[in-house]
């Protein structure tokens, strides 16, 4: 590593410690010639997850846009935001696992429709009914009916 302040390539490690949930290490270290201090982060390089949307585009996976999807959803409904974000990581650990570069958005729409009707019935409908782009009430019905009967069989 580089002394940021004497450019000599030499440093070593004083301090190491986990940050982030374990997701990085926070390294303090000091120059082996000028004995300047400072911070290095170290993390692991994921590869991006690309999302196919409907239309063709591409785009990188944002939890932040699937977390806003599940907060317009649950407004007003007794679903506390740490069991939103915790969807958010479980699904984007699903899928990284599954180990495709690319993920179609009917795919992460399902997932997330799969979680929402697991935690809560009228989220799951208001996710549903933008997101399946409901055309009429007999296509609502539908999924309500496809709802209770998933609901009877628990």
């Amino acid at each position: 590593m580089r002394c940021p302040s004497c450019h000599h390539n030499g440093t070593r490690v004083i301090d190491s410690r986990p940050v982030d949930d374990n997701k990085e290490i926070r390294r303090r270290r000091e120059c082996e010639s000028c004995g300047y201090r400072f911070t290095t982060f170290e993390k692991v390089e994921e590869t991006p997850l690309i999302v196919v949307k409907k239309d063709g585009s591409r785009e990188e996976f944002s939890r932040e846009k699937v977390l806003r999807g599940l907060i317009r959803a649950c407004e007003k409904r007794p679903v506390p935001l740490e069991q939103l974000e915790q969807i958010v990581y479980d699904i984007e650990k699903e899928l990284r696992r599954i180990g495709n570069s690319e993920v179609h958005s009917v795919d992460v729409g399902e997932m997330v429709m799969d979680e929402l009707a697991k935690i809560d019935e009228v989220a799951y409908v208001r996710f549903a009914s933008v997101y399946r782009q409901f055309k009429d009430i007999n296509v609502f019905m539908e999924e309500l009916t496809e709802l209770l009967n998933r609901q009877s069989k628990k």
